[in-house]
């Protein structure tokens, strides 16, 4: 699978672009702040149905335009695809495949499988355990569409009982039936999320451990720990045993919306202990697992972007990146840089087949092609 052709009006800082790709690998090269994070963004956008670095479509419309138009041609298995989206301001989002409107965005996740290594990557590490489950849902939900429909509807009724908390707080008096009825319902379901999210992760652990040795060139350690409320009791046991914490905090306080994924170095998290180096390794190497493990369950090669990924890389590093990606397991590859001779290099080692364009001032023009 690849993507042919793109075209997008008013998307961020881009007025209109229209391009025709590689099928394997292609590059954009220019200074910061010139638009070439967005144009990795319109590709992802076009696979999600989301931006990866701003949810709020409206927030993506190119500031004194009222809507964006992306479209995307692509070839997978063989066969034309055309997608196309559409945001106007205060009327929502279309999304069409083949000129045909999906009555449900969900339907189209996992159709065109991505994977992206960007700096915002960084709050897998940095930031709280909403980034990390996030992340996690994320991958699950491009090869699983049931898991996405089960976290909505999780959420929508741990939504229902927190109100019931508050209210109770505020009015006082409450249904036992109704909680038991919520709690019933919630344990049900956070059991099967439970259970997918604990199978992906120990499903990625040698994949990802792999790819760690196989960037550092060391003997570092890496490992991923999954930790859930729900390894220890039967969550509706819990549910009942915490409703007196849950009244006075108006919150529900157990379950899979407080799961987390511990990223450890060397028996120390990776937060603490890491170096600016060690934590790019580790999620290249988490990135790269993540695109194995789909390109095993869906056989179709996820698309690969990759946003500035070689700054804070030693040279080691990079070169064994290189040889990685390089390999025929990997689909189509975009890359962005600032730094075009190290580009070029990269470009000489990886004997591939590519177009090079360059990005200034939202206009982007091609300036090398290689068969």
């Amino acid at each position: 699978m690849f993507l042919k052709h793109l075209t997008a009006f008013n998307f961020k800082s881009y007025s209109q672009v229209e391009i025709n790709l590689h099928s394997k690998l292609n590059c954009f090269v220019g200074d910061n702040g010139q638009g070439k994070t967005n144009l990795l963004d319109i590709i992802y956008y076009l696979s999600i149905c989301k931006s990866a670095f701003n949810p709020i479509d409206t927030q993506n419309i190119k500031h004194s335009e009222d809507f964006f138009i992306l479209q995307g041609q692509y070839d997978r298995d063989e066969k034309e695809e055309n997608i196309f989206c559409a945001v106007k301001q205060s009327e929502g989002k279309v999304f069409k495949r083949n000129g045909k409107e999906y009555p449900r965005l969900a339907d189209h996740v996992g159709l065109l499988p991505i994977v992206i290594i960007s700096p915002a990557d960084l709050a897998l590490i940095t930031e709280g355990s909403e980034e990390r489950r996030k992340y996690v849902n994320s991958v699950i939900a491009q090869f699983d569409r049931m898991y996405l429909e089960e976290l909505i509807r999780y959420n929508r009724i741990l939504a229902q009982r927190n109100k019931l908390l508050k209210d109770i707080a505020e009015r006082g008096g409450y249904s036992d039936d109704l909680f038991e009825i919520l709690d019933s319902q919630l344990a049900m379901m956070g059991e099967t999320i439970h259970h997918k999210r604990k199978d992906f992760v120990e499903k990625l652990i040698p994949i990802f451990q792999k790819y760690y040795t196989a960037i550092s060139g060391k003997g570092e350690r890496v490992e991923l720990v999954y930790q859930s409320h729900l390894d220890g009791e039967n969550y509706n046991v819990q549910l009942v045993n915490s409703f007196a914490k849950d009244r006075m905090l108006q919150f529900t306080s157990v379950g899979i919306h407080k799961d987390d994924l511990t990223l450890m170095l060397n028996d120390h998290p990776i937060k603490k202990e890491g170096s600016q180096g060690q934590q790019k390794t580790y999620l290249i190497a988490l990135k790269l697992a993540q695109f194995e493990f789909m390109l095993n369950i869906s056989k179709v090669k996820p698309i690969l972007l990759l946003d500035d990924i070689f700054d804070k890389l030693d040279v080691s590093r990079v070169e064994n990146f290189i040889k990685l990606v390089s390999d025929d397991s990997f689909g189509q590859i975009f890359i962005t840089d600032t730094n075009k001779n190290r580009l070029n290099e990269i470009l000489d080692k990886l004997h591939s087949g590519y177009k090079l364009f360059k990005v200034d001032s939202g206009l982007v023009e091609e300036i090398a092609v290689k068969d």
